[in-house]
């Protein structure tokens, strides 16, 4: 699965340079969005109740030309899933949320599109790495039983909108689909992370 992801950042990469002109430039920037997270098994067939929650990040993008970008993430990124179970110190079965942080990468190139450019499509491979994971009722630590990183696509559609001169709000969705399983030693179906968002932020142009 990791040399799939290699690949494709490769194969993205080759296809922006294949479409590069002579514009270019750099764009950073930062958000935050609410988060929109389950996770469920390899044919999404019993997926989990949704758990609400929030991310922020720093995002970097390179021109290769006035439609063409390669764009990196840096985002604390929340997902998880809501009303599960787990086992308290009593041996009681309680409802929970459980919350797992993450570390998210995404490597997306990025497509503007529309008169002015405003429009853009972002699509590309992600990796996550776990930072902390517990279940919110009994407060206890279930990092052990999660697998370290977490793998897979992310993609997403937005608008920016002019504020001041080289300087952008933006507004987006932007989704994230695992490819690779979650759990440490799961011998069942493969559960895998997924989560959406709607995000807010600003850009400036160097």
């Amino acid at each position: 699965m990791r040399k799939f992801l290699f690949i494709a950042m490769i194969a993205i990469a080759g296809v922006i340079t294949a479409n590069a002109q002579k514009t270019s430039g750099f764009e950073l920037g930062g958000g935050l969005g609410v988060n929109f997270s389950v996770v469920s098994d390899i044919d999404a067939q019993n997926s989990t109740n949704t758990l609400t929650s929030f991310n922020f990040g720093a995002t970097a993008e390179y021109y290769f030309s006035d439609r063409w970008g390669l764009k990196v993430k840096m985002i604390s990124d929340q997902k998880g899933w809501a009303d599960g179970f787990i086992t308290g110190p009593s041996l009681n079965t309680v409802t929970t949320d459980f919350q797992l942080n993450y570390l998210t990468i995404p490597v997306m190139a990025n497509w503007h599109f529309g008169s002015t450019r405003k429009w853009y499509l972002h699509f590309g491979p992600y990796v996550g790495i776990l930072l902390k994971a517990e279940d919110s009722e009994l407060g206890i630590d279930v990092k052990d039983s999660l697998e370290s990183t977490d793998f897979g696509l992310a993609f997403g559609i937005g608008y920016k909108f002019p504020i001041a001169e080289n300087t952008n709000f933006f507004v987006e969705y932007d989704g994230q689909s695992g490819l690779t399983e979650i759990f440490a030693n799961n011998s069942g179906e493969t559960i895998r992370n997924a989560r959406s968002s709607f995000n807010i932020g600003v850009l400036f142009s160097l």
